[in-house]
């Protein structure tokens, strides 16, 4: 589920841009741009002017002396306007790329596909990894988990056991009986969560510079990512688990407790 996560973080990072002749009109761009918008795997398209061009390159480069001072001498904006093309979802870069190929303007000047596939070349290459790796992490912490959650039910148990059988004798109904253990299952489950969480933020925060250093020239950051997306990925985690520790609790409370 998370390595399945950080990878759509990064494909959707990867546009495909179409770079614009310096004297194309904004008409002509504007009809481009619907024409592409009209595809079926296109998601958005964005133009961008060359005065537009121009002030994210001067913010990008902004630490960068020598390259402003490179663009000062110039004079003049060397930048050409361009339209940026968000596909429907990661699987349609190749469709979409074929698509655009086929698309004739004499407005365009160039397309960065061959930047792109070599991209998405790197993106797959280590995919099939990381789901291994993402899959046997997480068996390894579900079982863990619950290993944690079924003895620790089963010790609690036996630490209570005459309270257990004196309730029992004095009528308390099963779920009575069995309703500390299984609140106790949750809170196992939520400190397991916990742990997840920090372990998860610490390898992202020791990733980050790598992944930085890979995908250069892309605004790719995981953390922000799985800041914007916590709820949803770690709230389905806890869901998941906490059905199969209860699940657990509930076969470990009725075997030793015998209830």
């Amino acid at each position: 589920m998370i390595s399945n996560s950080a990878i759509e973080a990064v494909k959707e990072k990867i546009d495909v841009i179409l770079y614009l002749k310096e004297d194309a009109e904004e008409d002509k761009a504007a009809a481009l741009k619907i024409k592409i918008s009209n595809l079926s795997q296109v998601k958005e398209v964005s133009y961008i002017s060359k005065a537009e061009a121009l002030k994210s390159f001067k913010l990008k480069h902004r630490d960068n002396p020598e390259i402003l001072e490179a663009l000062r001498e110039l004079g003049k904006n060397p930048l050409t306007p361009s339209l940026v093309i968000k596909p429907q979802n990661a699987d349609d870069y190749q469709a979409l790329m074929d698509s655009l190929s086929g698309i004739d303007d004499d407005i365009i000047e160039s397309r960065n596909f061959d930047d792109h596939k070599s991209m998405l070349e790197k993106i797959n290459s280590i995919t099939d990894k990381i789901s291994e790796v993402g899959v046997f992490i997480s068996f390894i912490f579900v079982l863990i988990t619950l290993l944690l959650v079924y003895n620790s039910i089963r010790v609690a148990i036996y630490t209570h056991r005459r309270e257990i059988k004196i309730m029992r004798l004095v009528g308390a109904s099963n779920w009575f009986i069995r309703a500390p253990f299984l609140f106790s299952s949750i809170i196992y489950t939520l400190a397991g969560i916990l742990s997840i969480i920090i372990i998860y933020y610490f390898f992202l925060s020791l990733l980050q510079p790598y992944l930085e250093t890979f995908f250069i020239g892309y605004d790719i950051n995981l953390l922000t990512y799985f800041k914007d997306n916590f709820v949803f990925i770690f709230g389905l985690q806890f869901i998941i688990s906490l059905i199969v520790n209860v699940v657990a609790s509930l076969f470990a409370v009725g075997k030793y407790s015998k209830v």
